[in-house]
């Protein structure tokens, strides 16, 4: 799977219907996936059917693994981050959410494409599920 495949997927699964083709295009072009990727604080495009709140107690980094690793995450994600030195990577699920949870970053991670992610902006985590 590429890269755009994998961001991709991730948007069509997670985003409402209304904003994923402009989010989809944004992601392509540098400066526009820097707009999109500043919109991820305060996100407000999520689709509710497949976001799930985390209990305050599960909201750690180490909880969230596991909880993602449960659900059927592998070792590898794929990060679309308001954070440079995260968006556009592959990286270790362990490093991504330790970097992530209660970092105060917007971000997207893809765990199983289309099917199991994570969000985090400055007020909200959510498990993505479908």
């Amino acid at each position: 799977m590429t890269d755009m495949d994998h961001e991709e997927a991730l948007i069509r699964a997670f985003i409402l219907p209304t904003r994923r083709d402009r989010y989809l295009e944004c992601l392509k072009k540098p400066k526009k996936r820097a707009r999109f990727c500043a919109e991820l604080a305060h996100f407000k495009a999520l689709d509710p059917k497949y976001a799930i709140g985390i209990l305050p107690r599960l909201q750690h980094a180490p909880l969230i693994h596991e909880l993602l690793i449960a659900k059927g995450a592998g070792q590898k994600c794929w990060v679309i981050s308001e954070s440079r030195e995260m968006d556009g990577r592959e990286l270790d699920l362990k490093t991504a959410l330790k970097e992530t949870v209660g970092g105060g970053m917007g971000t997207l991670i893809s765990c199983v494409p289309g099917k199991l992610g994570y969000f985090e902006d400055e007020d909200n985590r959510f498990i993505l599920e479908r």
